[in-house]
């Protein structure tokens, strides 16, 4: 069976890696080669997986086929209208870093679907699942903001200050999942709470721009830092608020210093 990975970045390739491994025929769709014809992928696959930055994504939905099973693995979405249209779709979320995934290290992974869990299945890759796609993607996305802040705030894993935040922060989630409609419970499986560990520490692309940011409010990044993007969508009002939200009201009054 042909699989459309679409997204040739570190990510995109490791989860490719894994699919290859299973004896699928996986095509990779790279945004950074205009000469490359997204349906010249997408022609004979039965999947397709979503593993671009969250913008990128956006623009390429309304172009990709309604009816072929959809696994979305961008983390940066707030909302599942955005894939209203499509009548088969999943979301695979959760800690991982692509260098885990392809040095064979143990990798914690939500699904919202037990065929991706069949399709994934490997020695390393431990999963965890649920129905609430919103609630995967909510967070998904929020874990990114978050960890950006925990570098802005130079905060140092394994201290009781950052096992507080780790704590606080996954609360504050828990809360904004409930405000937009989605399962708060979701934020204690594999793509909560353990990703928004791994995130909020020196491995994570988000982190570290934070420690950046913290030294240089102007600095821009060199790549895609998702938990910008995220951040100005949370701005724009995307998605619902509750109250009492210190830690992201704290991010989102600082950050009006970064534009």
């Amino acid at each position: 069976m042909k699989i459309a990975v679409l997204g040739a970045g570190a990510y995109g390739t490791a989860l490719g890696s894994v699919l290859a491994g299973k004896g699928y025929d996986v095509d990779y769709y790279d945004t950074r080669l205009e000469h490359e014809r997204l349906s010249d992928v997408l022609e004979d696959a039965k999947t397709v997986v979503l593993s671009v930055p969250s913008e990128i994504a956006t623009r390429l939905l309304p172009h990709l086929p309604k009816d072929r099973f959809l696994i979305v693995a961008t983390k940066g979405f707030l909302t599942d209208e955005v894939f209203e249209e499509f009548r088969d779709w999943t979301v695979l979320s959760g800690a991982a870093f692509a260098a885990d995934l392809r040095g064979g290290l143990e990798v914690k992974l939500t699904a919202t679907d037990p065929r991706v869990m069949e399709m994934f299945q490997a020695e390393n890759l431990r999963f965890d699942e649920t129905s609430d796609r919103k609630g995967v993607l909510l967070c998904g996305a929020l874990k990114n903001v978050y960890a950006l802040w925990a570098g802005y705030c130079l905060l140092r894993p394994g201290t009781d200050v950052h096992e507080k935040y780790l704590k606080d922060t996954a609360d504050e989630m828990r809360a904004i999942l409930l405000a937009n409609g989605a399962d708060p419970m979701t934020v204690d499986l594999h793509c909560g709470v353990d990703d928004l560990r791994l995130t909020s520490g020196p491995g994570s692309r988000n982190y570290i721009y934070g420690q950046e940011l913290a030294k240089n409010p102007k600095t821009k990044p060199e790549t895609t830092v998702e938990g910008l993007t995220v951040l100005k969508r949370i701005r724009r009002g995307e998605i619902n608020l509750p109250g009492n939200l210190p830690y992201l009201e704290n991010l989102l009054r600082e950050s009006e210093k970064w534009d």
